[in-house]
């Protein structure tokens, strides 16, 4: 679905990160009518920028005459966005409670930030995941047992009983990315894939977690001496990191609950074929779906509050 003019939206869901926001014209009964996006993320903008960004989305969908709701999570209400938005503490359902209110201009939109999530010890917070959580929750509400959320930050939570229990973040992603672009292992990691190898570094990281600083420099070593392929390096290296990641998360997935991935793409495979190498079962729930679905119960949850 393509931004169109001749759309009103009853209300506008917005999932905002730090490099780009995603908007969604929602109708009567949480019918998604029309999608736009844009790269002006979070890291981009000032506090003073984000209304004008947005409404360059927006603008076209909102009611011509009266106030026009919007729901909005992610980065945008971390304290370098448009405003901080609270954190709610843990357990607790992933979304509910009191939204803050960002400061607009415009009278014709009124927009709203989806709280956070907060543990105190041992000390975590995550912000836009909790929405997608809660679109999880949404879809399946007898669930009880472990979710995972690929990303740059992964993050781990056990739910029970429609609650986040508790969560945890794994810097996978942003390890990845140093090693692989600003590491001496720049200079033998490679753009392609290997299967078998990604799947070799699995295996050694559960097998060895305590062995993997040093398997890592191997890499190296082995591109120079054995002549590593540059697509093996990358998928060996990718393997290792999210080896060591399930073995320092195993607590979570080692109950026989399949884990819930909510994720889109090759990363989610990724975490689906490295359980599976462990013995895990998973499933894999589409990320962008779930967002929606979890903006949706915040507004409803809003609804409801001001009934």
């Amino acid at each position: 679905m393509s931004q169109v003019s001749d759309i009103v939206a009853d209300w506008i869901a917005v999932d905002w990160g730090t490099s780009n926001m995603r908007a969604w014209a929602m109708g009567a009964g949480g019918a998604v009518l029309a999608h736009g996006e844009s790269n002006a993320g979070m890291g981009s903008l000032r506090p003073e920028q984000f209304e004008g960004a947005l409404l360059s989305v927006v603008a076209p969908w909102l009611k011509p005459d009266g106030v026009t709701e919007v729901i909005a999570c992610g980065m945008v209400g971390a304290r370098q966005g448009w405003t901080e938005a609270s954190y709610r503490a843990v357990p607790c359902p992933p979304v509910g409670g009191t939204l803050t209110d960002a400061p607009t201009r415009n009278p014709r939109i009124r927009v709203r930030i989806v709280a956070g999530l907060r543990q105190d010890t041992p000390a975590d917070v995550m912000r836009g995941e909790e929405t997608q959580i809660a679109g999880f929750v949404a879809q399946r509400p007898g669930f009880s047992g472990p979710v995972c959320l690929p990303g740059t930050h992964t993050k781990w939570a056990d739910l029970r009983g429609g609650e986040v229990e508790d969560f945890s973040t794994v810097m996978t992603g942003e390890l990845f990315a140093l090693l692989s672009e600003r590491s001496v292992l720049r200079h033998s990691v490679g753009d392609g894939w290997d299967k078998v190898s990604f799947e070799a570094g699995v295996a050694d990281a559960l097998a060895a977690p305590e062995l993997v600083t040093g398997r890592l420099f191997a890499l190296r070593a082995q591109s120079l001496l054995a002549d590593l392929s540059a697509d093996a390096a990358r998928a060996r290296l990718s393997g290792l990191l999210i080896g060591l990641e399930l073995a320092g998360t195993r607590a979570r997935w080692d109950g026989g609950i399949p884990v819930a991935i909510i994720g889109n793409g090759k990363l989610a495979q990724l975490y689906a074929d490295a359980l599976a190498l462990s013995g895990a079962q998973s499933t894999i729930e589409d990320a962008d779906t779930l967002t929606v679905r979890g903006l949706s119960a915040a507004y409803l949850s809003l609804k409801e509050t001001a009934v």
